[in-house]
Order: C-alpha cells, then sequence, then structure tokens
C-alpha cells in the first residue's frame, strides 16, 4: 500500500485523538492549551487539516506522551507536513470533495465498494469515460478523463489494495446518454480483463436477487496502519465521509447482505461474457 501525504495526516490525528482521550482531555482543553478552536482540534484529529510541529510538541507534553513514543509521533508529524495532493493542471477539475478519496485510494489496504445504477471510475472503459462525461455536458472532458485513468494506477502498485466490486446488473445495461451497445460492449471487455487481476474482484447483483431492497452507493476503505477507516457516500451536491463505528459497522453490515446475493466470481464471469455476446449482436446487427 503507498503512503500519501492525506494517509500519514488521517493517521497522525488518529493517534492524537487517541492520545488525548486516553489522557483524559476534552477538545475545548486542548484547544484552550494551543489558542485555536475546538473545531480545529476536531479538524486536526480527522485529518482534514495539518498540524505544526509545535503545537503536536505541546499536546505530546500535556499528555505525557514522552520517549520513543514522542519521537515517533513527531516523526509522523514531519511526514504529515507535505502538500496535501498536488491539484494543479489538469487535477484541478476533480472536486474538493473528492480529492481525500483520491489521495486516500492508493494507501487503503482493502476497498470495497457498490454501485447500484453506473460503472465505477476504476473499471470504466475510456470508451465509457469519454461518453459519460459528454453526456453530462462537461467543458473540460479531456481533463476528466486523463484524471479518471490516474486513478487505474491503484491497480499497478507493488502491492495494491484487495479492490472488492459489487455492481449491479442495472448498471451494466442503463449507458451514458442511452442505448449504445458499442461503448457497453468495450466496456464489458475492459472488466474482463481487469478481472484477471489478482486483488480485482468483481460481483454483479443480478435483477434475480434475493433482497429486500438495495441501498444507495457507497464505498469502504480500510487501511493497514491506524489512519481510520471510513465509508464514502457521494450525492449530487458532494460527498460525506462517515468514520464513527456505529456508522461504518451498518455499511459493512449492508455490503454483507449485497456480497452474499451476488453472483460469485466465476458465475459473474459468464454472466459478462454473455451479455457481452449480446451487445456484439446489437452492434453488428
Amino acid at each position: 500500500m503507498a503512503s500519501t501525504v492525506t494517509s500519514r495526516r488521517k493517521q497522525l490525528g488518529n493517534e492524537l485523538r487517541h492520545a488525548r482521550t486516553s489522557a483524559g482531555y476534552t477538545q475545548q482543553q486542548v484547544a484552550d492549551i494551543l489558542g485555536c478552536t475546538q473545531g480545529k482540534v476536531n479538524k486536526i484529529e480527522s485529518g482534514a487539516v495539518g498540524v505544526k510541529l509545535g503545537d503536536v510538541r505541546a499536546m505530546l507534553d500535556t499528555f505525557g506522551i514522552e520517549g520513543e513514543e514522542a519521537d515517533a509521533l513527531l516523526s509522523l508529524a514531519r511526514a504529515a507536513a507535505g502538500q496535501r495532493g498536488h491539484w494543479s493542471g489538469y487535477r484541478s477539475v476533480v472536486p474538493h470533495w473528492f480529492r481525500t478519496f483520491t489521495d486516500l485510494e492508493p494507501a487503503a489496504a482493502e476497498i470495497m465498494t457498490w454501485h447500484g445504477e453506473r460503472i465505477p471510475g476504476p473499471l470504466q472503459s475510456e470508451h465509457y469515460m469519454l461518453k459519460q462525461f459528454t453526456e453530462f455536458g462537461a467543458t473540460d472532458v479531456t481533463s476528466l478523463v486523463r484524471n479518471r485513468l490516474d486513478r487505474k494506477a491503484v491497480f499497478d502498485q507493488q502491492q495494491p489494495p484487495y479492490y472488492r466490486f459489487i455492481i449491479s446488473e442495472s448498471a451494466l445495461r442503463r449507458a451514458p446518454g442511452g442505448r449504445a451497445p458499442a461503448v457497453m460492449l468495450d466496456q464489458l471487455e475492459h472488466m474482463l480483463e481487469l478481472d484477471r487481476r489478482s486483488r480485482v474482484y468483481i460481483h454483479v447483483l443480478p435483477f434475480d436477487a434475493k433482497l429486500a431492497a438495495v441501498p444507495n452507493d457507497f464505498t469502504i476503505m480500510r487501511f493497514p496502519d491506524r489512519t481510520r477507516d471510513f465509508v464514502y457516500i457521494e450525492h449530487s451536491a458532494g460527498g460525506i465521509y462517515l468514520d464513527d463505528m456505529k456508522d461504518f459497522q451498518l455499511f459493512v453490515d449492508a455490503w454483507d447482505r449485497l456480497r452474499g446475493a451476488a453472483l460469485e466470481r466465476q458465475e459473474t464471469r459468464q454472466f459478462l461474457k454473455e451479455l457481452a455476446e449480446t451487445y456484439r449482436e446489437e452492434f453488428n446487427a
């Protein structure tokens, strides 16, 4: 798993939160010591903002942390002090609310994602991307496609995360902009190729799956260090990140229900091959 500035910042925040609660301090008490607001302390602990080395030292002194543990946290603070991502040039088109997700994706140990009506970004073929962004009326399609293609580098890491996808049959039959057999044939062939990778798992949830209902799209990220695991939920106005353990477990349970109803890996491959053949016949007709 790759380490990023964002993942180190979140790990540091988690360590500081753990140290504070173990020492019996509230966020407001720490804020008074640092001369800032309680909201700023909360953002430091969530990894949303960076923290000055002097403030880390002040917190460690307050919490009574010294020796090797203090040295390790100060080293982590130095590593987390880098620039958070590089969002200039073509990467500037990435929405602010999605940048944390993109920064943390390479650092995850496991990613589990559910999509009901569209193909998830890392699985999209370039043809599908172009069609989707064009239909959205995007003004900078080239930059958007380039960013999405960049995300595929997560599959090529020396130790990539286990990336587990559950996709509704609906997403495989609903092309961007309406019926487009050539686009969907290309997309299915691309997915069949990606599914050959050892840490990519694709499962289709067919229309006849035995479920009472399906949830909105969500993605679960788990990390190998003490970076806090979270659930990401995207909506029309942006995206939210949930790391409360009760909320997190609700989505893990939802994932388990979806996974239990979805096709197995080999069944999914056969389903994709048969659907691809249907699109091929339609395209050639």
